[in-house]
């Protein structure tokens, strides 16, 4: 399959490089980043090896880049709004879009910018940043879960079918890649690490390990993370209990990390806020709207998420500078 990558950052930099790398056919649109890759090639550091692309497909313009059958968006959702115009040149006639970006219900911007077309969607559980033109640096972790978007949806059968070849091709380019038939359950599960440590590391400015070492902030992350839990259990999604302290001692145990947000932050770019807590926000919220029309009473609001939330549309909204324009 050919496939295009959308957003060759911190993880369609570092997932279509080792597709690349194990010599599928894979495109990457670029802006900033083309004279430097296409001088030096695409330059993954990983803890699983590092290696560089010396001669990827990279193009300018989405116009200039073939039909492809897999998209996989890896942009982040706050540049969803170009999907309209980037998907239709991109997918091919049977072609299907792999959504690898944080938060919930972020597929969405896919189906309406390539109707007709199969969704999947999926969760990144890893340790990546960009630190410098087609440079990724990947720290810790690396399992891609995803599965289909919506069930029953036109087309079904054959974006399966596709999802199956996703996934053959992931694994046998050595990449930790699971499918699920629970997609809802894997965002949500996701957010029980990126709404606390993203969220936190911006308001507290501190890394991973820092929220970690203090007892006043790792109470409030595992605070939050029980409200994710129990938010998805209100919006009908079972996750085992035992995630709670799974995620708390995986993040104990990660090397030292600047989430996405914190970095975006500190570069002066726009934090996904929308997707990572305004989205399961909403969905509390019409859950818990509902149940008061029907009587019932198993909606859990999630009050230091919500606080959290309108602390970083605050710092969203204010002019900043930018502290390290490398990446």
């Amino acid at each position: 399959m050919r496939y295009a990558i959308l957003g060759s950052g911190a993880v369609g930099g570092l997932y279509g490089g080792r597709l690349a790398q194990a010599g599928h056919d894979v495109h990457f649109l670029l802006h900033s980043d083309y004279d430097q890759v296409a001088e030096r090639g695409l330059r993954i550091d990983s803890v699983r090896g590092d290696f560089v692309v010396t001669a990827p497909n990279i193009y300018r313009d989405a116009a200039d880049m073939p039909p492809c059958d897999v998209v996989i968006v890896a942009l982040k959702s706050t540049n969803n709004h170009l999907l309209a115009g980037l998907l239709p040149q991109l997918i091919g006639e049977h072609g299907v879009v792999l959504s690898l970006q944080n938060g919930l219900d972020v597929e969405a911007a896919a189906i309406a910018a390539a109707p007709g077309h199969g969704v999947l969607g999926g969760c990144c559980f890893l340790c990546s940043n960009k630190v410098g033109p087609g440079h990724i640096r990947h720290l810790d972790y690396g399992r891609i879960v995803f599965g289909l978007y919506q069930e029953g949806a036109e087309g079904t059968d054959w974006t399966l079918e596709r999802g199956e070849q996703i996934l053959a091709d992931m694994v046998g380019a050595g990449i930790d890649a699971q499918w699920t038939d629970d997609l809802a359950a894997a965002r949500w599960r996701k957010l029980m690490w990126n709404i606390p440590f993203n969220g936190l590391s911006v308001v507290l400015d501190a890394a991973t390990d820092e929220i970690m070492a203090s007892p006043a902030a790792r109470s409030l992350a595992e605070t939050m993370i029980q409200e994710v839990f129990q938010g998805a259990a209100s919006c009908g999604v079972s996750i085992d209990e035992s995630a709670i302290a799974t995620t708390m001692k995986h993040t104990e145990t990660m090397v030292p990390y600047d989430s996405s947000m914190r970095l975006d932050f500190l570069h002066g770019r726009a934090m996904e806020v929308d997707a990572i807590f305004g989205s399961p926000l909403r969905a509390v919220t019409q859950e818990l709207s509902r149940k008061r029309k029907t009587g019932e009473n198993s909606v859990h609001p999630m009050p230091s998420v919500a606080m959290l939330h309108q602390q970083l549309q605050f710092l969203d909204s204010r002019p900043r500078q930018t502290s390290n324009p490398a990446s």
